[in-house]
């Protein structure tokens, strides 16, 4: 790269070519052209995780009318929905990086073959998690807490939210096949239709209106159900009848090649293990915090939605990176990703700033959205709300430039093996010694669990700069 102007190619879409300018001390794109279009998938992205939290935060609040112990047992029973959700995560982000570099070279194709290779794992996948919810919720519970009341009312809820977990699953894998081909308003439309669903069905199923008896926490699992089938309705239908660019079709689900399905082993494997392992983690933190009582389940619960919330940005821009510099791998202008890549970190460091700042202002919203919890439960979210805004920062950086850049790139075993080791090395043993050995407050435990957000930090500014990690893992006629 060498004067003031280079002038790179660059895709845009599905057909034209615009010029891409880049300024001469090769740290920034000053092209506009290049802000657009990552604000075009940002705020989409970003919208859609808002309604999807949102759908988590009515039950939160609604249930949380109710008390305590219906809050924590909820809270509970989601332990075992969020790690199935890492597991299915980890399978369409594994599709999504193959399927988005292929969108590079505009093989739909292959697209489509990835896709279905994934639909059989998911199908496997989600039986796999829906037999112990159902028919075992007792026995699966005590791994998470040993509060018997607590458990009682997780019973409840969990044996009626298992049986929307294929419907989550389905949904999420026709969602992610429109995001590599950068068709990402749909997802932010799905997700409206699915608040405005869940908040009407629990206020009259919680509460027992229109004539329905009160159904309590009972009543928020049959709104969850109803949701997440709408959910997938809708996706099914976008898909198949509005689409036009994978314009998948049921048939499509047959295709099959050994070659791909080699290249999802190889290079989606350890994306999959990476989340599940992330899924397993948060499991085993769920087993700790869930034994240091009502109080600090509560507080845990609401301190999580609130950081769910506020989080959107930073996890619609590092969705919106993957997009972005895994069809410029796949499309071979390797100058043009370094120039991304060096961008784009400037643009983490702003987004981590501004949701530091805004999630230390949710606690001003406890107790407004939390009136009838305790003082106790009130004084230690705001403990971890404090936690959570100096982790936001670091969240920012190190969660967009590993997932967003260097495994989107084409290095993907990295964040699993980085993952791996802080999670067994550093993470669940010093919950373990903060919580049961040392008896530290909750809000230690829980920056003890949450410390390596700002730790990777350090990880991820040697590897992103180094730009070992592009690698173009697409084939010729695949």
């Amino acid at each position: 790269m060498g004067n003031s102007a280079d002038i790179i190619k660059e895709e845009k879409g599905a057909e034209e070519e615009v010029p891409v300018k880049c300024a001469k001390n090769g740290w920034f794109v000053t092209d506009k052209r290049f802000y657009k279009r990552m604000i075009s998938l940002t705020l989409p992205l970003a919208g859609q995780n808002i309604l999807t939290y949102a759908v988590g935060l009515a039950d939160n609040i609604m249930v949380g009318s109710i008390g305590d112990l219906a809050l924590s047992g909820v809270y509970m029973a989601n332990q075992w929905y969020t790690l199935m959700s890492h597991f299915i995560l980890g399978l369409s982000n594994a599709a999504g990086i193959l399927a988005t570099q292929y969108w590079g070279r505009k093989d739909t194709g292959s697209i489509k073959t990835i896709i279905s290779i994934t639909a059989r794992f998911l199908a496997v996948l989600t039986v796999l998690f829906f037999i112990p919810a159902c028919f075992f919720p007792g026995w699966l519970l005590h791994l998470y807490t040993n509060d018997e009341e607590v458990i009682g009312e997780a019973v409840k809820y969990l044996r009626i939210v298992s049986f929307s977990y294929l419907f989550y699953g389905v949904a999420q894998l026709l969602m992610a096949s429109m995001k590599c081909v950068e068709s990402v308003k749909i997802c932010l439309y799905t997700s409206m239709i699915s608040l405005v669903v869940d908040v009407l069905l629990n206020y009259v199923l919680i509460f027992g209106k229109l004539g329905l008896p009160a159904m309590g926490v009972e009543g928020a699992a049959l709104a969850t159900l109803v949701c997440r089938a709408v959910e997938m309705g809708v996706m099914i239908y976008y898909v198949s009848r509005k689409d036009d660019r994978l314009r998948m079709k049921l048939s499509d689900l047959a295709r099959y090649s050994k070659v791909l399905l080699k290249d999802y082993l190889k290079y989606g494997l350890p994306i999959f293990a990476g989340s599940a392992m992330w899924g397993v983690n948060n499991t085993a933190q769920s087993a700790i915090l869930g034994r240091l009582g009502q109080v600090g389940i509560s507080a845990i619960s609401i301190s999580n939605n609130l950081f769910n919330l506020v989080s959107v940005g930073m996890y619609g821009v590092a969705s919106a990176t993957a997009i972005v510099i895994g069809k410029t791998v796949g499309s071979g202008q390797y100058e043009l990703v370094k120039k991304y890549a060096k961008t784009l970190q400037i643009l983490f460091l702003f987004v981590g700033a501004a949701t530091s700042g805004i999630m230390y202002l949710s606690h001003f919203l406890i107790p407004v959205l939390y009136p009838n919890s305790s003082a106790e439960t009130m004084k230690i979210a705001y403990q971890l709300v404090l936690v959570l805004t100096v982790m936001c920062f670091g969240t920012s950086y190190q969660m967009s430039s590993l997932t967003g850049i260097v495994r989107a790139g084409g290095k993907t075993y990295f964040v699993f093996v980085n993952d791996t080791l802080f999670i067994w090395l550093w993470l669940l043993p010093m919950g373990f010694l903060s919580a049961f050995v040392w008896h530290l407050p909750v809000w230690a435990v829980y920056a003890f669990l949450k410390s390596d957000q700002i730790l990777k930090c350090f990880v991820a500014v040697v590897e992103v700069n180094r730009f070992k990690w592009i690698k173009n893992i697409t084939r010729d006629n695949a």
